[in-house]
C-alpha cells in the first residue's frame, strides 16, 4: 500500500492518490478503536451466557453456541457485502452499493465514521456491532427454535434489516443522518431493530408447549451465568459506547462515565421494583435492570451529561421492568423479555436523547457540532428521534416477518422445532451436546422419566421465572445423560 507511510514522529500517514491530500492518524486513536473492537466482541458471548442462564438446563448450551456461531456468520456477511451495503460512499438514503464488496479497497483512507481512524480499523470495529445485533434478536427462539435455519436467518436478517437501518443512521447519506437524528452507538440499528425482531420471531414461532401452565413456571437454571453474561456485557459496553467516539479523547471518557452510571442506576431501580413485589433482592432483577440502562444510554452516550444519565437509568429500569408485562397483555411468548429490554429500552433512550442532548457534550472531541436537544432549545430534535424510532420499529418488524415466512415455505428452513424437541430439549435434539454432563428432562417424556426414576433420579424444586410471576412447580431432572 504505497499511499501509507510514517512521519518523523512515527505517526501513520495516508496520502490520497487522486488529490494528494495527506491525513495523519494518531496511534492512540487507532489503538483505542481496536481495543474497543475486542471489548464489543466479548459482549456477544456475554449475550449467550445471559440468555443461557435464564433458561432450563436442557436448553442451556444452544444460545451460547448461537452467540459464537453468530459472530462467524455475520463476520462473513460483513466481509462479503455488509460493510459496503452499510458504509459505501455511493449509498442512497437507505442502502449502499457494492463498491467495497469483499472489503475491496478498504484500507488506509479516512473512514466514514471519523477522519481520525482508517477505514480498515472502522470496518472491523463496526463488524462487532453487526455481529451482536442479530444475536440479541435470536434469543427469541429459546427452547423452541431450530439451530441450522437460525444461522441462515442471521445472514438474511443482517443483510435485509441491519445493513439498511445502520446505513440510514450512520452513513453520511442515510435518511436519519441527513435529517439530524442523533444515535451515538446504536439505539435504533442495534437495540430497537433486534428487540423488535425478537417480537416478530416470538409471534411467528407461537407459544412454547405448556405455556401458561406450571410446566413453564421455573426459575433461571443458572443465575451465575446471568451475572457472568452481565459482567461481559457491562465490561464490553465501555468499548461499545466509549469506542464509538473513534478516538481516545474526552468524549470517549464522557461516554464511559454515563454508560457506567446509567447501568448502575437502572440495575438498582429494577431490583427495587422487584423487591416491592417479592421482598427478595433479586440478582436477575439487578442484571436485567443494568442491561436496560446500558441499552437506553447507548444512543445518547456521546451527547448527554452525567446528571442526565441518572434519569436515563431510572427511566430504563422502570419502563422496561413494567414492559415485561406486555407479553401477558398481548399474548405472545417472549421467553427472555428481549422486546421489553432492548426495543422499549432503545425507544426510551432515543426519546430522552431528544430532550437531553447537549452541543457542549458532543464537542468534547473538539470537532463535532450538533444543535442539541430540548436543553439547547432545539425542540424539533425530539420529533426526529421519534421518527427514527418508529422507522426502526416498523421496518424491523415487517421485514423480519417477511424473512420468517419466506423461510417457512422453503424445505428444511422452518425455524420452529417440533414438540418432541421442545420436550426433550434443544441441546439434545439439535446438538447432541449439553452444557453439563446431564440434561434436565420434562416429566411429560414418559420413557426417559421412568428411566430416571428407576436409576434413582430425584426431584428438584423449580420456581417461577422472575418476570412471569407464575406459581412454583416441580420439574424432574435426569441422571447423567450417558446413563440414560
Amino acid at each position: 500500500m504505497g499511499d501509507l507511510s510514517y512521519d518523523a514522529a512515527g505517526q501513520l500517514m495516508y496520502t490520497d492518490p487522486k488529490t494528494g491530500q495527506v491525513t495523519v492518524y494518531n496511534g492512540g486513536d487507532i489503538a483505542w478503536t481496536l481495543a474497543s473492537t475486542a471489548l464489543v466482541w466479548l459482549m456477544v458471548p456475554g449475550v449467550g451466557y445471559f440468555y443461557s442462564g435464564l433458561l432450563r438446563r436442557k436448553n442451556a448450551l444452544s444460545l451460547i453456541y448461537l452467540s459464537v456461531a453468530g459472530i462467524a456468520v455475520v463476520s462473513f456477511e460483513w466481509f462479503f457485502w455488509g460493510y459496503s451495503l452499510t458504509f459505501s460512499d455511493g449509498a442512497d438514503a437507505f442502502i449502499g452499493d457494492l463498491r467495497y464488496f469483499a472489503l475491496r479497497n478498504v484500507k488506509g483512507q479516512p473512514s466514514m465514521g471519523s477522519p481520525r481512524v482508517p477505514a480498515l480499523v472502522f470496518a472491523i470495529y463496526q463488524c462487532m456491532f453487526a455481529a451482536i445485533t442479530p444475536v440479541i434478536a435470536i434469543g427469541a427462539i429459546a427452547e423452541r427454535g431450530r439451530l441450522g435455519p437460525t444461522l441462515v436467518f442471521i445472514f438474511l436478517w443482517s443483510t435485509i434489516v441491519y445493513n439498511p437501518l445502520a446505513c440510514m443512521t450512520w452513513n453520511s447519506n442515510g435518511w436519519s443522518s441527513v435529517k439530524g437524528g442523533l444515535d451515538f452507538a446504536g439505539g435504533t440499528p442495534v437495540h430497537i431493530s433486534s428487540g423488535t425482531a425478537a417480537l416478530a420471531i416470538s409471534v411467528y414461532l407461537g407459544k412454547r408447549t405448556g405455556y401458561g401452565t406450571e410446566k413453564l413456571a421455573y426459575k433461571p437454571h443458572n443465575t451465575t451465568y446471568v451475572i457472568l453474561g452481565t459482567v461481559f456485557l457491562w465490561f464490553g459496553w465501555f468499548g461499545f459506547n466509549g469506542g464509538s467516539a473513534l478516538s481516545a479523547n474526552l468524549r470517549a471518557a464522557q461516554a464511559c462515565v454515563v454508560t457506567n452510571l446509567a447501568a448502575s442506576v437502572a440495575g438498582l431501580t429494577w431490583m427495587l421494583w422487584d423487591y416491592r413485589l417479592e421482598r427478595k433482592w433479586s440478582a436477575v432483577g439487578f442484571c436485567s435492570g443494568a442491561v436496560s440502562g446500558l441499552v437506553a444510554i447507548t444512543p445518547a452516550s456521546g451527547f448527554v451529561g452525567s446528571p442526565a444519565a441518572v434519569l436515563f437509568g431510572f427511566m430504563a429500569g422502570t419502563v422496561c421492568n413494567f414492559a415485561t408485562q406486555l407479553k401477558f397483555a398481548l399474548g405472545y411468548d417472549d421467553t427472555l423479555d428481549i422486546f421489553a429490554t432492548h426495543s422499549i429500552g432503545g425507544v426510551v433512550g432515543n426519546l430522552l436523547t431528544g430532550l437531553f442532548a447537549q452541543s457542549s457534550i458532543a464537542a468534547y472531541d473538539g470537532f463535532t457540532k450538533i444543535p442539541g436537544g430540548w436543553l439547547d432549545k432545539n425542540y424539533m430534535q425530539l420529533a426526529w428521534q421519534l421518527a427514527d424510532s418508529v422507522t426502526g420499529l416498523s421496518y424491523s418488524f415487517a421485514m423480519t416477518t417477511v424473512i420468517l415466512w419466506i423461510m417457512h415455505f422453503v424445505p428444511f428452513m422452518r425455524l420452529r422445532a417440533d414438540e418432541n424437541s421442545e420436550l426433550v430439549g434443544i441441546d439434545e435434539t439439535q446438538m447432541g451436546e449439553y452444557a453439563y454432563d446431564y440434561v434436565g428432562l420434562d416429566s411429560e417424556v414418559p420413557l426417559l422419566s421412568d428411566t430416571a426414576s428407576a436409576t434413582g433420579g430425584g426431584r428438584e424444586p423449580q420456581h417461577s421465572h422472575v418476570h412471569e410471576g407464575e406459581q412454583a412447580s416441580n420439574e424432574k431432572r435426569s441422571i447423567p445423560s450417558e446413563t440414560v
